[in-house]
């Protein structure tokens, strides 16, 4: 499983020329927590490039109001290619967060812009090609393994993930002294594992017994990676 997957982001993969001609195409807006920068099902074309903050992107599932986290986002990273490329609505709903800082490209100027710099549209499919494919892993994991399988990886991933690259980004996993924080909400972490909230609370609850994880508002944090690891992994205590 991967939510924040391993590929280095769209303008960090730039060069310096690559990067400054990129953002003259656009300009800056910001979005507030919990703000759409993009929704599932419309019609526009923009690209956007995160500049500051984290977003989550998510598609509606059969479930009605239920949500299927897909991956986290952050600094550097592009997001709308897909929209911008071709002319089916978007597939999924970005949404902020926290404050939210981006650099809107009309999806005409960025067409442009790749059919001038094959490097850089070549960065763009190795993006959507990792990104299907960590789709397709996201969709074996939901089918085999158990929720506390599931939940185990995730946490797993996100306490590993370390900010890098020049845009400084502050991933949704932080170190404390006695351990490292996610950040999130038990039903946001629900949504990036396919499970209800009820489902994740009781696994939470199984992994606080057993001293794996303490948990308070909005955040997980992880006191044994060792052994949640193993759990991921499918090792049971």
């Amino acid at each position: 499983m991967g939510l924040l997957g391993n590929e280095l982001a769209f303008a960090r993969a730039l060069t310096p020329q690559e990067r400054e001609s990129v953002m003259a195409l656009g300009s800056r807006k910001h979005y507030a927590a919990d703000a759409h920068l993009l929704t599932e099902g419309d019609r526009s074309s923009h690209v956007l490039i995160i500049i500051r903050g984290w977003v989550t992107v998510s598609v509606a599932t059969d479930r009605g109001a239920t949500r299927l986290i897909l991956g986290l986002r952050g600094p550097g990273e592009l997001l709308g290619e897909m929209a911008a490329l071709d002319p089916h609505p978007r597939s999924a709903t970005v949404r902020a967060l926290g404050p939210t800082e981006t650099q809107v490209i009309s999806g005409d100027a960025f067409r442009r812009f790749l059919a001038l710099h094959p490097r850089v549209s070549g960065l763009v499919i190795r993006q959507l090609t990792f990104r299907l494919r960590s789709a397709d892993q996201e969709r074996s994991a939901l089918a085999s393994l158990t929720v506390l399988q599931r939940l185990a990886s995730r946490l797993t991933e996100l306490s590993r993930a370390e900010p890098s690259g020049p845009y400084h980004p502050a991933v949704p996993g932080c170190a404390t002294h006695t351990g490292t924080v996610v950040q999130l909400a038990q039903d946001e972490l629900a949504a990036t594992i396919g499970a209800t909230r009820e489902a994740v609370a009781k696994a939470l609850k199984l992994l606080r017994t057993q001293h794996v994880v303490r948990t308070g508002n909005r955040m997980v944090e992880i006191l044994d990676p060792e052994l949640l690891a193993l759990l991921a992994d499918g090792h049971q205590e």
